[in-house]
């Protein structure tokens, strides 16, 4: 696969924030995507980093009511990656 088959972007919100200063990152995945495959993928994408660890949570997708009849619609399954670094940071608020 390709590295942007596997990692589509950061997940950043108040939860995640607090983690990366923990030294753990969270991203969205591909739903194919292994836990060897986003390790070796943050590896080199990221020189300095050596990952210690993996975690995997799936989320299932919401069912939304839209339109005047108010018919269910399901959101997409996510799937995202906790990374634990045991060396190194990642910057994922790059400075302008």
């Amino acid at each position: 696969m390709n590295i942007h088959d596997v990692i589509y972007k950061p997940v950043l919100t108040e939860k995640t924030t607090q983690l990366a200063q923990q030294g753990v990152y969270t991203f969205a995945v591909s739903q194919k995507a292994t836990k060897h495959q986003v390790a070796t993928v943050i590896q080199t994408l990221y020189k300095d980093v050596v990952v210690d660890s993996v975690r995997i949570i799936f989320r299932k997708g919401k069912k939304k009511r839209v339109g005047r009849r108010m018919a269910t619609k399901t959101e997409p399954d996510k799937k995202f990656a906790l990374v634990k670094l045991s060396k190194g940071t990642i910057d994922i608020f790059p400075q302008a």
